[in-house]
């Protein structure tokens, strides 16, 4: 299944809000030729993959009652550059906490993010765009025992409390990745790194941990692995959490 075909799969389903009232999905409409060249031009090397184009000339986004908006073609909006340097906002929950599609250099769509600001967690949250609109699917008939919930409201907690996802620049040189390694190698020992590769929707990494004036990230150019500066007046907190 395309992810046009996922999203036109939610087209003549009904879902029932907390108040009790029933709502559908609401189609925003499709893109003209015309907008499809112009957002190409905002993409990273011009390259708008064939699977989105033809979801675009279905439509452009929908709107969904509990998350309002999710939309398609909102590029680089999102801020956060250092983390995400390319990106689609898909939808926004109100409070300032996004989900955002993570493009890399080439214009690949990847894994959709939750990027939550208090707590400062950023998640992943689903594997790419179509498993997206299932987990939006599936809040939808679930609410409070789906994904999306579990994540919003449980997960981000979970990392910030117990799951920090922050690695030493030790336990990073003792990797069997290579390229791990190799990104280890760039930075000096008072950085940490999270390391997102391969792991399973719901993991995510604390870079709020790091304080509130977090300076010298470094994205891995192609993978997901981030590089964070140790400052000082929060030696002695990991001093604790890497010495358990």
């Amino acid at each position: 299944m395309t992810v046009k075909e996922q999203l036109q799969s939610l087209s003549s389903k009904s879902y029932i809000a907390e108040d009790g009232e029933s709502y559908q999905i609401d189609l925003q409409p499709p893109y003209t030729d015309e907008e499809i060249e112009k957002l190409k031009n905002q993409l990273p090397n011009n390259n708008l993959p064939e699977e989105i184009h033809q979801l675009l000339l279905y439509a452009r986004g929908f709107k969904f009652g509990p998350l309002e908006k999710i939309t398609f073609d909102t590029v680089n909006t999102f801020g956060f550059e250092d983390f995400f340097p390319n990106t689609i906002q898909l939808a926004g929950d109100g409070f300032g906490n996004f989900w955002i599609l993570d493009l890399d250099e080439n214009g690949k769509w990847g894994h959709v993010f939750y990027v939550c600001h208090d707590p400062a967690v950023v998640i992943k949250h689903s594997e790419n765009l179509k498993e997206f609109i299932l987990h939006i699917d599936e809040f939808g008939e679930k609410g409070k025992q789906s994904h999306l919930d579990q994540v919003h409201e449980k997960s981000v907690f979970d990392i910030w409390e117990r799951n920090y996802g922050l690695i030493p620049r030790e336990a990073m040189l003792q990797s069997h990745d290579e390229d791990i390694i190799r990104f280890a190698t760039l930075f000096p020992e008072n950085y940490l790194f999270a390391d997102l590769q391969n792991k399973s929707n719901n993991s995510g990494f604390a870079w709020g941990k790091l304080g509130s004036d977090v300076s010298h990230i470094k994205r891995h150019e192609s993978k997901l692995i981030w590089a964070f500066e140790k400052l000082n007046k929060k030696k002695g907190f990991f001093a604790r959490l890497f010495s358990k």
